[in-house]
């Protein structure tokens, strides 16, 4: 089965290009012209790499790499000019597993791609599903069950629920968690915070005016629920 390369840029001249040559490489290629969209299908699609230029229009390259490494590791390779290397070195401390130069040759770019999806299928994945009694977070497929039912939830819901199980008894407060929620699209203040959290009880707690997953910690915050 072809492995599956999602190519984000901006210039459709580059989507073109390199989708023509890696298709010809038997490789499945989807194309999308900024971050944004590549969220979405990568969501969707979950490719086994991302070729990933950093200038684009709505969501850059950065902010979509910051958002996608909190749901995936899958292996991500920036396209950068050549007077923007230092981007690249940005990149790579973002979580990007390699990084080519525009103009590029192309069977330098291909033997990129295979040495990095060599290495990414040597490494054991990481935990994706996090799990709480009857509440089940996957990041990988972004969906969230409770007893075994679906939960509909938006993606800042999704986001502020992930990032409050990955730290179980871990106090956030409302500051930070509007910082962390700034990299998903949140465009929201403090208090547009407190209606999100709200809305997610409704939705993942039993009794949200006595919650058991997202405890509120008064004056500060909010933390979720440490096992026992």
């Amino acid at each position: 089965m072809s492995q599956t390369i999602l190519v984000v840029d901006d210039k459709s001249s580059v989507r073109q290009l390199l989708q023509d040559y890696l298709s010809k490489q038997n490789y499945r290629v989807i194309t999308v012209a900024d971050g944004e969209e590549a969220l979405y299908t990568a969501r969707r699609e979950q490719p086994d790499l991302v070729l990933l230029d950093i200038m684009m229009p709505r969501m850059d390259g950065f902010q979509f790499l910051k958002q996608y490494r909190k749901e995936r590791r899958t292996p991500v390779i920036i396209i950068t000019a050549r007077d923007e290397e230092t981007d690249a070195v940005l990149g790579l401390e973002l979580g990007a597993d390699d990084y080519v130069v525009k103009p590029f040759r192309m069977r330098e770019l291909e033997a990129r791609i295979r040495a990095v999806l060599r290495r990414a299928a040597e490494q054991p994945a990481p935990a994706e599903v996090l799990r709480c009694g009857e509440l089940v977070l996957d990041q990988s497929s972004h969906q969230v069950t409770l007893g075994g039912k679906a939960v509909a939830l938006t993606p800042i819901e999704f986001d502020l629920l992930a990032t409050l199980m990955r730290a179980p008894g871990q106090v956030f407060t409302r500051a930070r968690l509007v910082d962390h929620l700034l990299e998903s699209g949140f465009t929201g203040l403090e208090r547009t915070l407190n209606v999100h959290v709200r809305n997610l009880r409704t939705k993942i707690e039993a009794d949200p005016d006595h919650p058991c997953y997202i405890e509120t910690v008064f004056g500060i915050g909010y933390r979720f629920h440490k096992e026992a």
